[in-house]
């Protein structure tokens, strides 16, 4: 099986992606402490969270048109010369020492809907420069660098913070993009041109890949209901942290196993090949359920910590097996429309679950939105194991998958 990074133009790719996710990774902790900072004002905070979130919904079935419509590379392209101008714009703003708020709001704003359009054309992008074989340990590799640049991110941001200022983790993460872009316009990434149509029928025909594979729109209700559970124990967990653990030392410990836990999960991955892929993805990111119970019933703190580690070796996991089994199975020409409605529905209910929390925390307490949360989690995922498509799904030992009922004999049919 030959090693993706032996291609040029994926070792391109992967540099570049790389140097953009230490960059986005950077980020978010530079703008909370920003504009908190700047403002003193968590509705500040919540409104340019919001103008970044919002335009990257709304715009994301866009995306997934532009994706398959245009080349992939020259949407990447685009959005990273984009958001490398958004990104340096609000650098400048907060190393001027006067920000404006509706200013920095209205450069992530333009950021988060480039992001919509860039999002959905991962997918071809390694599709166009890696062949089938390849595939999973080429995405592997995109996940080890992502759940890598989540470890030192953070770190990175307080570093800069502290010593130059928040201004320049934002100008770190634009010239990541410049550079990101510079390597695109190097790379060679194969294109399906499909037929120029109306954009409703571009749409339809997107949503008619995903309705009619059960093992995909089920996965993704239980994808969504992880990323909703997430937010609850983001926005609950450092109530219980403060309660009945040791504050600050216990949710900095539980944070980082989970990104230590994230590393091996996209390690494993390089190296497994499951036959059912998608049912045993699935069934690790179950594993999510655990500390979200363990949270709530104030178990032991070494127990809480291990069991996150575990939940997100499941999600490391889960990522690039399951990014390999939808780049094999659905038809290349609507690949990037199809992601776009997976990270539409893993995206929406985010807000939805940090919207809900503090609500029912304040009604009967922190641990029953979190009981909640890993019911649902635990049950959206482990029920996949019901769906046909999701136990028929499966993986030869040449790396080819198949939908369907396991094949047999020269005469199968198999979706490459």
């Amino acid at each position: 099986m030959p090693h993706p990074l032996r291609s040029r133009s994926f070792r391109l790719l992967f540099v570049g992606r790389s140097l953009s996710l230490v960059g986005d990774a950077v980020v978010p902790v530079a703008l909370v402490l920003a504009v908190y900072a700047a403002t003193g004002s968590a509705g500040a905070l919540a409104l340019v969270l919001g103008c970044a979130m919002v335009p990257k919904l709304l715009l994301l079935p866009l995306g997934g048109v532009a994706g398959d419509r245009f080349r992939a590379r020259t949407v990447a392209l685009t959005t990273d010369l984009i958001r490398c101008a958004a990104q340096l714009f609000v650098g400048y703003e907060l190393l001027g020492g006067t920000p404006k708020l509706w200013q920095i709001a209205l450069a992530e704003a333009i950021g988060g809907a480039a992001s919509a359009f860039a999002m959905p054309t991962a997918a071809p992008l390694i599709t166009g420069t890696v062949g089938p074989d390849g595939r999973q340990r080429a995405n592997s590799l995109m996940a080890v660098a992502n759940s890598a640049a989540r470890l030192g991110g953070p770190l990175l941001a307080a570093l800069l913070v502290e010593t130059a200022g928040a201004g320049w983790a934002f100008v770190l993460d634009g010239c990541s993009f410049a550079v990101s872009a510079a390597l695109l316009t190097l790379i060679r990434v194969e294109h399906v041109p499909i037929p120029r149509r109306s954009l409703a029928a571009d749409l339809k025909e997107g949503w008619s890949e995903v309705r009619s594979r059960d093992w995909y729109w089920t996965s993704l209700i239980a994808h969504s209901a992880w990323n909703g559970a997430a937010a609850v124990l983001m926005t609950l967990g450092p109530a219980i942290a403060f309660r009945h653990f040791s504050g600050t030392v216990f949710w900095s410990t539980f944070i980082e196993a989970g990104a230590i836990g994230l590393f091996l999960g996209s390690l494993l991955a390089s190296r497994a090949r499951p036959r059912r892929p998608v049912l045993t993805a699935n069934l690790g990111l179950a594993t999510y359920a655990l500390p979200l119970t363990l949270l709530a019933l104030a178990a032991p703190a070494p127990l809480t910590v291990a069991a996150y580690a575990v939940a997100q070796a499941g999600l490391g996991f889960l990522s690039p097996v399951w990014q390999t089994s939808v780049q094999s199975a659905i038809p290349a020409h609507t690949l990037a429309r199809v992601t776009s409605y997976d990270w539409l529905l893993s995206l929406a209910s985010m807000p939805l679950g940090y919207a809900l929390a503090p609500l029912a925390a304040d009604a009967w307490g922190p641990e029953v939105p979190l009981l909640t949360a890993a019911l649902v989690v635990g049950g959206a995922c482990l029920a996949t194991a019901a769906v046909p498509g999701v136990r028929h799904f499966g993986q030869h030992p040449h790396g080819r998958v198949y939908e369907g009922p396991e094949p047999s004999g020269r005469g199968c049919s198999v979706a490459d």
